[in-house]
């Protein structure tokens, strides 16, 4: 036996050496671990008594792939010689052409570089309840351990593409079809059946398979080749696109060359921007649910079972619709029969939506609807777990709300608002049950956006927030913990955004070049396609809250009433910025820029009256350095418990580009500095909105970051 830390290698009798990796939570491939292996499989090849050898995970886990701390060390010191040697030192010369047969034995999961190794086995048996997957492009690299080369000549090239471009992971029953898995047993079986599987490649009694040498899974050449140029058309990001040059060398040149090139451009990418960003987002989110004083005090989550939903609008429907695919029991309650009904359609429509997608078959959508129920009647709330009212922003209907509920239910139901603008200490007045109470804002659609803002009060029991915490991860979202204000982490730190392009706009901007500069950057909308989609009363009732509550630095354009003045409501009446026909994109309608004109007249910011001359940098800076203006005083006020939380409410919840690494980390790769110098050249020209925070001033005058990390 040979124990070397996170690597164990036992010989049996029967002559194969069972290579165990042992890196708790997944097996991660750390440098040392890397290492140890190339010592484990240089011996097994060295010594005459193993035939064979096994490669396996240990606690029902194969391998989660290179540990990420690897990837933040390289960030780090800028250095990519901190890297391993893996891909040729331990999966080519290794365990590929080491002359002694491997097999790999997958439980749990094989994830990026963990599938590489198993990839370069000679087999692979697997557990029925694995996944199979290589999601480095998510991380802003591509596979780096010859699994660009592999996948395709294990699959095929257009199922190797797909997987590659998705980042999506297969099960073994899948992986078995495409030819990755080659047989599936029990846990049980697993290593009984690989030491067989391997011994018989041994005596030749089964073929002992270089994956990257073959070539029957890629079919002829034109075919790929043809697969790869319509996989360029789709995919334009030129990470994505590195990955299919990658892919194609292998094809042309042969395994061997695609490997080599393989190397050559992961080592780029892993030192780009794109790469330290969405290192930073993965990171991040793994950060949220870390809350000092809260979830370090051993405190133990409670189960939360069955969930009653107050209103079943919008919001409303699309929550039941979160939980019910969680397998969360439910309890709708309307006010009246047409509303309820209403209420369940938009829950069953919700579904189909998942079925057209693919993402749930009929039998699924009956057996998820059945965990659904309506109800008129309070007294069918008695025995939930926890209440989440989603009605409109109402003070005294949340309130009358809260009230009821606290007479029904038992003492330990949780009291929960999806309010986004009004306080929780407000809502909660008229009850005595002030440590249950808590707001979890979700976004709309609910069961599509993936963040809620976790929103405590200062009565707010840390069991109930411990509690709430696991409930949200077991809905497969991304929480973030912030306190009670106006607005929360997301709404507050972005209504700058909701502001600047109107004030753009009164200095003469173009706002359809407002709108080309915001997407060229990555966001999804222009704002002033997004003020047209979202509907411009919802945009005014934002605005009002924020001027009440920051009147200090609230920017009031009248341009907003002067569309609705006009008969201009955006796509809910096809007229907007923008003119929305059925079955057609938008199209910028020329005819509003004379409102647009009358709004600089009355609002006469503009020097002289005349538009301001700006680059298209000056447009994206002008827009967005008030957003992390705006994120400093909510970090410097505590709402936020770190500076990257405001990077995952960016990311998740506004849609900010992820390959930036949210707003605050952007921010941080410009430079507080330019980033004050900025605001405050802005701020003597044109007004408060663009005012530098204290806390942005003083990292300014220290030279330190904003604090853009986890």
């Amino acid at each position: 036996m040979a124990n070397k830390g996170s690597i164990n290698m036992e010989i049996g009798n029967d002559g194969v050496a069972v290579i165990t990796m042992i890196n708790p939570p997944v097996n991660a491939l750390t440098l040392s671990a890397i290492e140890e292996l190339k010592r484990c499989y240089q011996e097994a090849i060295d010594c005459d008594n193993v035939k064979a050898i096994v490669l396996s995970g240990a606690d029902g886990r194969f391998c989660g792939g290179l540990d990420i701390s690897v990837m933040e060390n390289v960030h780090k010191h800028g250095d990519i010689s901190l890297l391993p040697d893996a891909s040729i030192g331990l999966v080519v010369n290794k365990i590929e052409n080491g002359n002694k047969p491997s097999v790999a034995a997958i439980e749990g999961f094989a994830l990026g570089g963990g599938l590489e190794l198993a990839m370069g086995c000679s087999a692979r048996i697997a557990t029925p309840i694995c996944d199979l997957g290589l999601p480095e492009l998510k991380l802003g690299v591509i596979p780096g351990c010859g699994g660009t080369q592999r996948l395709p000549r294990l699959v095929g090239t257009s199922m190797a593409v797909d997987m590659l471009m998705s980042s999506k992971t297969i099960t073994s029953d899948e992986g078995k079809e495409l030819g990755l898995i080659d047989a599936i047993v029990s846990s049980e079986e697993l290593l009984i059946v690989a030491r067989c599987w391997a011994l018989d490649i041994v005596e030749g009694r089964r073929p002992n398979c270089n994956s990257l040498e073959k070539t029957d899974k890629l079919g002829p050449k034109d075919e790929s080749l043809k697969i790869l140029k319509s996989a360029r058309q789709r995919y334009t990001v030129p990470r994505y696109r590195a990955c299919l040059d990658v892919i194609e060398e292998g094809i042309v040149a042969g395994g061997y060359a695609g490997v080599l090139k393989e190397d050559k451009v992961f080592k780029e990418l892993v030192l780009s921007n794109t790469a330290k960003g969405l290192l930073h987002v993965f990171l991040s989110e793994r950060a949220t649910t870390k809350v000092p004083s809260v979830t370090d005090i051993g405190l133990k989550p409670r189960r939360i079972e069955k969930v009653a939903v107050v209103g079943g609008g919008l919001m409303g429907s699309g929550i039941a619709t979160v939980l019910i695919i969680s397998n969360i029991n439910v309890v709708l309650k309307e006010i009246n029969h047409e509303y309820l009904s209403k209420a369940l359609k938009s829950v069953e429509a919700n579904l189909q939506g998942f079925v057209t997608r693919g993402k749930m078959n009929q039998d699924k959508m009956k057996m998820t609807l059945s965990l659904l129920k309506g109800t008129l009647d309070y007294e069918d709330l008695k025995d939930v777990d926890m209440v989440i009212e989603a009605v409109n922003e109402n003070v005294s209907l949340k309130q009358s709300i809260f009230e009821d509920i606290e007479k029904l239910c038992t003492s330990e139901c949780i009291f929960a608002s999806n309010t986004s603008t009004i306080s929780l200490d407000v809502i909660g007045k008229r009850t005595s049950s002030q440590d249950r109470i808590l707001g979890i804002h979700l976004f709309s659609p609910a069961h599509l956006m993936p963040l809620v803002e976790i929103v405590r009060t200062e009565n707010t029991s840390r069991q109930v927030i411990v509690d709430v915490i696991k409930f949200t991860k077991i809905l497969k979202k991304v929480p973030i913990v912030v306190k009670n204000c106006t607005g929360f982490a997301v709404n507050r730190s972005f209504f700058p955004y909701m502001q600047g392009p109107d004030l753009l706009a009164n200095l003469g901007v173009d706002i359809f070049r407002i709108d080309r500069v915001i997407t060229e950057f990555g966001m999804r909308l222009g704002p002033f396609q997004l003020q047209d989609l979202a509907g411009y009363g919802i945009f005014l009732a934002g605005v009002k809250e924020f001027v009440a509550a920051y009147p200090d630095r609230a920017f009031q354009s009248p341009l907003v009433q002067l569309m609705i003045e006009n008969g201009r409501e955006g796509k809910k009446n096809g007229k907007g910025y923008y003119t929305h026909n059925k079955g057609s994109k938008p199209e910028a309608d020329h005819s509003v820029l004379q409102i647009v004109e009358e709004s600089m007249r009355l609002t006469n910011i503009a020097p002289a009256g005349k538009p301001i001359s700006v680059t298209d940098e000056e447009i994206l800076e002008m827009i967005f350095f008030p957003v992390v203006n705006e994120a400093c005083r909510v970090i410097e006020e505590g709402i936020v418990v770190r500076a990257s939380d405001i990077d995952i409410a960016s990311v998740h919840g506004f849609k900010f580009p992820s390959e930036t690494g949210g707003v605050m980390f952007w921010a941080d790769t410009i430079g507080c500095e330019y980033i004050y110098s900025k605001l405050k050249g802005w701020y003597e020209a044109y007004g408060d909105f663009f005012k530098p925070s204290t806390f942005m001033e003083q990292k300014a005058a220290k030279g330190l970051p904003l604090g853009g990390s986890c």
